[in-house]
């Protein structure tokens, strides 16, 4: 099965060796985001506008490669404070209808440039 790299100019680039999504067959695996404005590549300030720059950017790329957050099947979701999931689940409710991916919900220590939240998400295309 043959790799199919996405990209969107609509979320932020690559900081690394990665795709923002790779395609094989009718999954679509998209790189975990950070709330970097894909314009200045600068990080949103505040745990409300991380979500949201977050959610904007893996819609951008979703919809790059075809689909939409309809089609997602499962979000990972990195805090550095889980005490923040409050945000994310408001947030979710305004991207997402029901039924809802599943989802599995990470503390860690850090995160790329000192983001609050990182998502990853899988899609399946029909």
């Amino acid at each position: 099965m043959r790799r199919i790299a996405i990209h969107s100019d609509q979320a932020p680039a690559a900081i690394g060796t990665y795709s923002q999504a790779v395609q094989m067959g009718n999954l679509v695996f998209l790189t975990g985001q950070i709330p970097l404005n894909p314009t200045t590549m600068e990080l949103a300030e505040g745990i409300e506008a991380q979500v949201v720059q977050v959610f904007d950017n893996l819609e951008a790329v979703a919809a790059a490669a075809g689909g939409s957050f309809a089609d997602v099947a499962k979000l990972t979701i990195y805090l550095t404070d889980l005490t923040n999931f409050a945000a994310v689940n408001e947030a979710m409710g305004r991207y997402f209808d029901a039924p809802y991916p599943a989802r599995a919900s990470v503390g860690v220590a850090s995160l790329a440039k000192g983001a609050l939240i990182a998502v990853d998400a899988t899609m399946v295309m029909d």
